[in-house]
């Protein structure tokens, strides 16, 4: 029986039926929970198997406990994470964001897709995610992948396509955003990895990650519902997005966490 989570609130895009929206502010703009003002991480470029160059932000800790590869959701950018990055920091993980080809300046400018021509699909960024767990795989400690909206769709994939490589995956607001029917929940079907789901305190949102954490085997599976204050995506640990739900959201996550890469 999966283990559901309710959170209590206390205290990323521009959507269609394959993403929904959320707010904009920039990097600047926003401060972690306890006040303080976001690291600035370590540039970092990796190159994608076409031969895209990703650019992303390394967030290292000491001696970590594992790797975080964090991606954005639509119109986004690494800078999502410019404040959830050094929490996990604090918390002994060492984390990469990155920009992936499909994205925009919600957070601040998106390198990857700034220098990429035309469009680029969902389903293209994928090979970024690849080229990100490619470069984590030799660091010789857990991986854990971690999704916004869209990118928490393909992460499904990335661990599905390299069984063994992952550890754990945490997916915020899942759901069948990449164009082919149940693409997302066959793809959870085949992991045998712990996986973490939440998303907003939307009734579509919800029943859209309990679909896809029930298609996966096992008794470790967490769907971590908000009871009061949840917003889209990452964004959901936020304080600036979701000043109500934050904190009780990042006790989910670190409850998740301190199991899985202890």
């Amino acid at each position: 029986m999966r283990l559901s989570l309710v959170l209590v609130a206390a205290s990323l895009a521009a959507c269609s039926p394959a993403d929904p929206a959320a707010g904009g502010a920039s990097p600047a703009g926003i401060a972690n929970a306890d006040g303080a003002k976001p690291a600035a991480g370590t540039p970092t470029v990796i190159k994608a198997a076409d031969g895209v160059t990703v650019y992303g932000t390394l967030y290292a800790a000491a001696d970590p406990k594992a790797i975080v590869l964090l991606f954005h959701q639509a119109g986004s950018g690494k800078g999502e994470y410019a404040t959830i990055a050094p929490r996990l920091v604090a918390m002994g993980y060492s984390a990469l964001a990155i920009d992936q080809r499909s994205g925009g300046d919600l957070f601040g400018q998106n390198q990857t897709a700034d220098a990429v021509s035309g469009q680029p699909s969902y389903l293209d960024a994928k090979a970024d995610l690849q080229a990100a767990l490619n470069w984590a795989k030799p660091q010789g400690k857990p991986v854990l992948l971690w999704g916004s909206s869209y990118s928490s769709a393909l992460v499904f994939l990335v661990a599905a396509e390299n069984p063994g490589a992952v550890a754990g995956l945490l997916s915020f607001s899942p759901g069948e955003y990449l164009g082919q029917p149940d693409l997302v929940m066959r793809n959870a079907a085949k992991l045998a990895i712990p996986v973490f789901v939440t998303s907003a305190k939307d009734a579509g949102e919800i029943a859209a990650a309990k679909a896809i954490v029930n298609a996966v085997p096992g008794k470790s599976n967490v769907q971590a519902v908000p009871a009061i204050a949840g917003v889209h995506g990452s964004s959901t640990l936020i304080a600036a997005r979701n000043p109500r739900g934050a904190d009780d959201n990042w006790r989910a996550v670190t409850e998740f966490l301190s199991r899985v890469a202890p």
